[in-house]
């Protein structure tokens, strides 16, 4: 038996058309899943490769979480879903998380759509006996000084993993996370872009390099795997040890 795979299986990605959610939804294809993706924009062919985006063998529809009525109001191509994998994310900079129009934009993509999203599905995950994949953040766990509703929403979202875990287990459904460090990918670019940070930056991450969103995908076949058939509301820190 191959515990990685997905032969047969359903995945559903959102926030999968680019960056860390685009490199879990291309892990699970490679291992056999049909894989459906969300994103923001109308089409497939709107998003490049350029911006960490590899649709292909994906079945993509647009989805805008940040709509608290899309989410309801979202037609799936399918009628059976074992893994749901929710990767959408929000940040912005410049201070502007401080105002509370910023503020309750991110927290709307980064919190409240999670659970949107969550509840939305449950019972195709129930009926499969599935499993839910949170993506969060190492920000979980130390302050963010810029980015207060970045912050406050990803260390949410790991407090929403541990509750589902609990209160959906006994529907069958595994309830896990991952909480990516410094992953290269186009949200991260105001890091990455700029050497001098970049320099500052590797040289906290004891692997000394970036993580990628192959990286975060490894974490996410195994938590969707038999392999981790008894692990239950827990974010596992994937951060080359960043925050050690």
């Amino acid at each position: 038996m191959n515990e990685l795979d997905f032969s047969g299986k359903h995945v559903l990605v959102v926030g999968g058309s680019s960056g860390i959610g685009n490199g879990i939804a291309q892990a699970f294809r490679a291992r056999g899943a049909r894989v459906h993706v969300c994103g923001t924009r109308a089409s497939a062919a709107d998003y490049s490769p350029e911006d960490g985006s590899r649709l292909e063998g994906l079945s993509y529809s647009q989805l805008d979480v940040s709509d608290p009525s899309a989410v309801e109001k979202f037609k799936p191509s399918f009628d059976a879903l074992d893994i749901l994998v929710l990767a959408q994310g929000a940040v912005i900079y410049r201070r502007g998380e401080f105002q509370m129009e910023g503020f309750r934009k991110v927290m709307e993509v980064n919190l409240m759509s999670l659970m949107a999203c969550a509840t939305r599905f449950h019972d195709m995950l129930a009926a499969a006996k599935g499993s839910l994949i949170i993506v969060s953040s190492t920000a979980a766990y130390h302050s963010t000084m810029g980015n207060p509703a970045y912050n406050a929403s990803k260390t949410g979202a790991m407090g929403l993993t541990r509750t589902l875990g609990e209160a959906w287990a006994e529907d069958g459904i595994r309830v896990n996370g991952i909480a990516p460090g410094l992953v290269d990918t186009k949200m991260t670019k105001v890091t990455t872009a700029n050497p001098k940070r970049l320099e500052g930056a590797l040289q906290r991450i004891p692997l000394g390099r970036l993580g990628t969103p192959e990286d975060m995908a490894g974490a996410a076949l195994f938590l969707a795997s038999p392999l981790s058939s008894y692990i239950v509301g827990q974010t596992i820190i994937v951060d080359g040890g960043l925050i050690l």
